[in-house]
């Protein structure tokens, strides 16, 4: 099961089509199993009972969507958030004597690559720790400037201006972090699972009373799959088609601050 979670969007979403067609096939044969075994009492549809899972159903799709589309935008937002504190602090380094604003700029050269990497590290955990790692190495380097420019007589004014701002930069970082690892509840996508094999039994069951055309049960299998796909891309900004590579630009264009 853990092994599945690891896949791609795509591809988890031919498995919940399979399953769902599969499980139309299941509703199938055993409306068929009951005519075969009571020929006289042919079982009843299930129009009121189909169309309350159904619409459970939709309604979970809705909520789970609206969930992935708001985490998805939060985290494109702290990225936005997060470009706007480097550039500001960047900006800030031009308060100080030429010779520290030099090693400043050095210092942030290596922390704006440490950031770039940290999204181009994509799911690999190791990379993703490595570019924490040096980024947080920067950032104590330029924190030890900054004080130790404060300790100066004439440095209070300069560090007043560039301490807040450094401390956005830090802080920002434990909050993109965060936004990464804040994914769906794994129950509320499992609920869901359910809800929706359900309702593809339901509707399978249903096909002899309803004598729909097989056209109907491919499009509903489809359409349901398209709306568990997206669900996924928006779960997954760092892998799939739907991603932040926009709002990731504005980390890049830093480095032209710096030269």
């Amino acid at each position: 099961m853990a092994s599945l979670v690891h896949l791609s969007a795509w591809l988890l979403s031919v498995f919940v089509f399979l399953l769902i067609l599969l499980f139309m096939w299941f509703g199938i044969a055993y409306r068929g199993y009951q005519v075969r075994r009571d020929k006289d009492n042919m079982p009843p549809g299930l129009g009121s009972l189909q169309s309350s899972v159904l619409t459970l159903m939709g309604l979970l799709l809705g909520f789970t969507f609206g969930m992935a589309l708001t985490k998805f935008e939060n985290r494109r937002k702290t990225i936005i958030q997060e470009a706007n504190s480097i550039g500001t602090a960047i900006l800030r380094c031009d308060l100080f004597p030429d010779s520290v604003r030099s090693l400043l700029h050095s210092d942030f050269n290596h922390y704006v690559d440490a950031r770039i990497q940290y999204y181009s590290a994509g799911v690999d955990n190791g990379e993703m720790q490595k570019s924490l790692d040096a980024a947080s190495k920067y950032s104590t380097q330029i924190w030890t400037r900054v004080i130790a420019m404060s300790r100066r007589p004439d440095g209070l004014i300069r560090t007043n201006q560039m301490v807040p701002a450094m401390n956005a930069v830090i802080d920002i970082v434990t909050t993109r972090d965060a936004d990464r690892v804040a994914k769906i509840p794994p129950v509320v996508m499992l609920v869901l699972l359910i809800l929706v094999l359900t309702g593809s039994f339901l509707v399978g069951y249903d096909q002899a009373v309803s004598k729909r055309r097989k056209i109907f049960f491919v499009g509903f299998a489809f359409m349901t799959t398209i709306a568990v796909y997206l669900i996924l891309e928006l779960e997954r900004p760092r892998s799939g088609l739907i991603n932040l590579e926009e709002s990731e630009k504005y980390i890049v264009e830093l480095k032209s601050m710096l030269h």
